[in-house]
């Protein structure tokens, strides 16, 4: 009999809380009621993927659905896999402790490149065969969705199918389809499956499609091998937020997690047109929550869960139509019940003070904005679409209303920089200081700058562009530290050689399959935490699988180059994004066009889906 977790084994680990489940506001139906089990894996620690709102949905919606056990398995730090595999322990749900072998479907999220190697250890944990080629009839399919599932070619081994786009509708068709192959008593084994999952809008089976390279190692074309498999596969989209459920009693965890409070989805989608971010292009159009809603399920959550803090989540919250009126009643209604309302992010030139002074009204934390450049020009570059005097205005009414502490976010590396634009980044949290004396005559104002290094993403308009060298962005980053010797300035940034890393796996292809196994089998696991992380691991691993990371980092593409992905769409036109890679070298600006006129980008037309801003009509 396999063993099971043990309080030897659990008192002997950081954080044994990750492990036990039991939780309040988890679900567990009877074994009788169960006709198809779905492990919600998520490839990172517990309190990373506790904090995962998408897999909060989920779990909500599936679970929902009759004959639907929904379950949750996350990745066992480092000191836990050795107990595991010392004792021969297999990789086990929260809910009814079922290893993932004896799962139907284990569904992974795709969230940051650096997990790849995480979902390899996962399955192999569990005892599922890594290879999705070496799994037999009862095997569970494997499956993967999120973000970087708009590329998921260098995965493409190890699953058997991909959700493209937003899960709430799909999952459940999913659902259904199973269980109605179940019931016909499994017509045609895995590959009757698969024939009837891929007839599903927005569901890609890699094992149907094949990659052809050039010479030069490029792709020819991604093609389809079966006639009745589509050779485009686009995103699903939600078109009503107002229509679908949102969780109202979410699982509350033992031990803190990366995000412990409420997270209400105040909006889906945006229309800035950064043109580095990812997020912007695959989860247009932007759909508004009605207020009214939100005030419902926020009543609702705070009722179930007891937290005492509330986020309100979305890739720009600033720029709900409703923010003001939305905030001013929440905090109103929850006054009594002490607790306070947040914003995640806020965009210099929507931001206000008042909402700010309001939502901070108990205390004044620090501020937060992302100029995301330091000059002028690299912000037009980047499509930003703020100025150094937005910057300033906002800073100045911040320390009117008694702030002292801001912290700026930066990317380094980004296209056309040049050491002036950086040393631009340093300036300016310089003239933010001054300000503070300006307005208060006291010194002491603290500035903590943040730099990351830029990496390309599939389906932006930097897709083209070669990323800087490590060396390159190492001396950007020294240059930037001295430039910042400053008192009371504090200097951020990340190991530049995990930058490249994820570049590679950001714009790769299915060759890179061989890279991650290896790299696995060497010991890569956990490669977005920098004390597991091992640079010479993944230049070996390469090198081995007689692959350069160069091709795949450092190499500018041509405009007519076939990607890997062309074949997996979120609807954004390539015509698009080609026109503002050509714009940011002008440095041209493309206008939003949530309450202006269409740029173009071609989501809408494609899907069939209307923006919804509840201020549109009056622009």
């Amino acid at each position: 009999m396999e063993k099971e977790l043990t309080i030897d084994i659990l008192s002997s680990v950081q954080k044994p809380a990750r492990y036990t489940g039991g939780e309040f506001g988890s679900i567990i139906k009877p074994a009788e009621e169960t006709e198809v089990t779905i492990a919600l894996a998520f490839p990172d620690v517990y309190e990373v993927g506790m904090s995962y709102l998408g897999f909060k949905i989920l779990y909500h919606l599936l679970n929902k659905e009759a004959g639907v056990q929904a379950e949750r398995v996350y990745a066992p730090w480092v000191d836990m896999e050795a107990k595991m595999r010392e004792r021969n322990i297999p990789l086990r749900t929260l809910e009814t402790e079922k290893t993932l072998a004896e799962c139907d479907i284990v569904g992974f999220t795709l969230q940051y490149e650096l997990s790849y190697t995480n979902i390899l250890n996962m399955l192999d944990l569990g005892g599922v065969p890594v290879l999705a080629a070496e799994r037999g009839e009862a095997d569970p399919f494997v499956i993967v969705g999120g973000p970087c599932v708009y590329n998921p070619e260098p995965l493409a081994d190890f699953f058997d199918f991909a959700i493209i786009g937003e899960g709430e509708e799909v999952m459940i068709e999913l659902m259904d389809c199973y269980k109605a192959w179940k019931k016909a008593g499994k017509v045609g084994g895995r590959k009757g499956f698969l024939n009837e999952v891929v007839k599903i809008k927005g569901i890609y089976v890699p094992s149907f499609y094949e990659t052809v390279y050039n010479e030069d190692n490029t792709v020819a074309e991604v093609k389809a091998l079966r006639e009745d498999v589509p050779t485009v596969i686009e995103k699903r989209v939600v078109k009503d937020m107002n229509s679908i459920d949102f969780p109202t009693s979410p699982i509350v965890p033992f031990n803190d997690i990366v995000h412990d409070r409420i997270m209400l989805e105040v909006f889906r989608g945006c229309s800035r047109g950064c043109r580095f971010c990812h997020a912007g292009m695959v989860y247009r159009p932007v759909r508004e929550r009605k207020p009214e809603v939100l005030k419902e399920l926020a009543r609702q959550l705070v009722d179930n869960t007891g937290y005492n803090e509330m986020s309100l989540v979305s890739l720009s919250s600033a720029d709900y139509s409703c923010l003001a009126p939305l905030v001013h009643d929440l905090i109103a209604e929850f006054k009594d019940d002490r607790v306070s309302v947040s914003l995640p992010s806020l965009r210099i030139d929507s931001f206000s003070v008042d909402i700010a002074k309001e939502v901070q009204a108990v205390r004044k934390s620090g501020l937060t904005f992302a100029p995301e450049a330091g000059s002028q020009k690299m912000r037009d570059v980047i499509n930003k679409g703020v100025t150094e005097e937005d910057l300033m205005n906002a800073v100045a009414a911040a320390f009117k209303s008694g702030w002292n502490s801001v912290k700026l976010y930066f990317m380094i590396g980004l296209p056309f920089e040049t050491d002036e634009d950086l040393l631009a980044i340093a300036d300016l949290a310089k003239k933010v200081q001054y300000k503070y004396y300006e307005i208060t005559g006291k010194r002491g104002c603290k500035v903590t700058v943040s730099a990351s290094g830029f990496v390309p993403k599939p389906y932006t308009a930097f897709q083209w562009f070669a990323q800087n060298d490590i060396e390159t962005l190492r001396r950007k980053q020294f240059l930037l530290k001295d430039a910042l010797k400053v008192k009371n300035i504090t200097f951020q940034y990340h190991d530049a050689k995990t930058s490249i890393v994820e570049a590679i796996f950001a714009r790769g292809d299915r060759r890179l399959g061989k890279v991650l196994l290896t790299a696995w089998q060497k010991g890569a696991r956990f490669d977005g935490w920098s004390d597991c992380f091992s640079y010479d691991r993944w230049l070996e691993s390469m090198a081995e699988c007689g692959l350069d990371k160069d091709f795949y980092a450092a190499r500018t593409r041509g405009e007519n180059e076939v990607f890997p992905w062309k074949h997996v769409q979120p609807a954004v036109s390539r015509k698009f994004l080609w026109r503002e890679w050509q714009k940011a070298q002008a440095q041209e600006l493309t206008h939003d066009c949530r309450r202006s006129t269409c740029t173009g980008c071609g989501v809408c037309q494609k899907l069939g889906v209307e923006i919804i801003d509840y201020k549109r009509g009056e622009a």
